[in-house]
């Protein structure tokens, strides 16, 4: 694995973030993910066809948490559902990637998931959707795959958070919610190792004190990095 693995691991023991999610994780057999990520548990779907690309979620073990799993590989995406504590209600964490020559039956699976996901749960989904021609401002696309996203962002009432594109003026890295005043102030931070992907970084508007409380960052493509932390300690009740 590379530096930018270890420099990840690091991180997370260092931070003890309370997700993490890695993309297009270049698996080696070799690496054993479970033990460098203590006390965490993991979630894995690979990319159908294609050896050492997928997706990984991290739950920190604080958490109670189920993966909702209908069984189809074909699409790279995880649901987890986090138990609440207290009077928290549980939260549907989503990550997912989607490669730019995803296939439309691809695509009708995932909207489907998306939709039943979404119905009843406050959802967070994060991940690359490689949709480039998407300009948010207005919610207007070129291409008919790209309509359909923004015609399934609306129909499940989720609003999309990430403003200010990370590479090359393009904006293919998105945070999505389904409750308004979840999160804020998203912005470009820095930098996983020597990647030209920058880290985002985004604010919890439900901390215990009742102001922002810090969330972590995310990158996308080699080493994604999606980090849910504070906002999660403050809507699950977390006790720090």
């Amino acid at each position: 694995m590379g530096s930018k693995q270890e420099e990840l691991e690091a991180i997370v023991q260092r931070k003890n973030y309370d997700i993490v999610a890695n993309m297009e994780t270049r698996w080696d057999d070799l690496h054993n993910w479970a033990a460098a990520m203590d006390g965490y548990e993991l979630f894995r779907r690979d990319r159908k066809g294609r050896k050492g690309s997928g997706v990984v979620l991290c739950v920190n073990e604080c958490f109670g948490c189920l993966e909702l799993n209908d069984g189809d590989d074909r699409v790279e995406c995880l649901w987890v559902r986090i138990r609440g504590k207290a009077n928290k209600a549980d939260i549907m964490v989503g990550f997912c990637h989607r490669p730019p020559n995803q296939d439309e039956e691809a695509g009708k699976i995932f909207y489907k998931q998306l939709g039943e996901v979404s119905r009843s749960l406050v959802l967070v989904l994060v991940g690359d959707f490689n949709l480039p021609d998407v300009y948010w401002k207005y919610n207007t696309a070129e291409r008919n795959q790209s309509r359909r996203f923004l015609a399934c962002v609306e129909d499940n009432f989720l609003t999309q958070l990430v403003r200010e594109p990370a590479r090359e003026g393009t904006l293919l890295d998105l945070l999505l919610a389904n409750r308004e005043g979840l999160v804020g102030d998203v912005m470009v931070g820095s930098r996983l190792g020597h990647s030209d992907d920058e880290m985002r970084v985004f604010n919890s508007r439900r901390s215990k004190e009742g102001g922002s409380a810090e969330l972590l960052p995310w990158t996308s493509t080699e080493q994604a990095l999606a980090c849910l932390g504070a906002w999660l300690a403050a809507s699950l009740g977390r006790q720090s």
